[in-house]
């Protein structure tokens, strides 16, 4: 993790967002969505048009037979905040020797401070492989698998994966960043643009969306 740069780092945190005031998309209909995150509102669903427009030639970029399957894109900040909660009580429990600030940071690896989220501005997507008939590709971890829970295979870079695991994510990775989006690299499954760690990674200058809602 030495060389991974934390979306709660004073690096990330620091980048002015100047929003461009562009809607939220439904994904339904226009990619393939799996609904274990959907919520009664069906934010799940939505992203940012200009990076549901950039998945849609994503999926053009994949070989005959894949397809992206979206698990979940926007999340309502309550959303958010409540999820970095319960993660950091976990860590508590787990790591009672470690500070608040380091708990806060070592969450982060997992789910973002609220202040930062991409998700909650509709600028990040969750999302995996499956095949044409919905069945989902060997990654290597279950998407949503904490470190903990997966020791460490959950980042996307990591040692010890199967062959396939390590080609499906090659594949994944190399139709999205074709596509202009950015992976967190803790988590093969989370990918955005025009987030702050987006503007960090790509060297812009602001991100251009900020936190949202539908």
């Amino acid at each position: 993790m030495r060389d991974i740069v934390l979306i709660s780092d004073p690096r990330v945190t620091a980048i002015p967002v100047e929003e461009s005031g562009e809607r939220l998309a439904d994904v339904r209909g226009r990619l393939r969505v799996d609904g274990r995150m959907a919520d009664s509102e069906g934010a799940f669903a939505h992203l940012r048009e200009g990076l549901l427009a950039r998945l849609e030639g994503a999926q053009t970029q994949l070989p005959p037979g894949y397809r992206l399957l979206v698990v979940e894109g926007y999340r309502p900040l309550v959303t958010q905040q409540r999820i970095f909660e319960e993660y950091s009580a976990e860590l508590r429990l787990v790591f009672p020797e470690m500070s608040p600030e380091e708990i806060c940071v070592a969450a982060s690896r997992y789910v973002s401070p609220v202040e930062v989220a991409p998700h909650t501005a509709g600028a990040a997507v969750d999302l995996t492989l499956c095949t044409e008939d919905g069945d989902e590709l060997d990654m290597g971890t279950p998407l949503n698998a904490t470190p903990e829970q997966s020791d460490g295979a959950c980042y996307t870079d990591a040692s010890g994966l199967s062959s396939e695991a390590r080609h499906h994510r090659g594949l994944l990775g190399t139709a999205l960043r074709s596509a202009g989006l950015v992976n967190y690299p803790t988590e093969w499954w989370h990918w955005s643009y025009g987030d702050r760690y987006w503007a960090m990674t790509t060297g812009a200058a602001s991100a251009v969306y900020g936190p949202t809602s539908i």
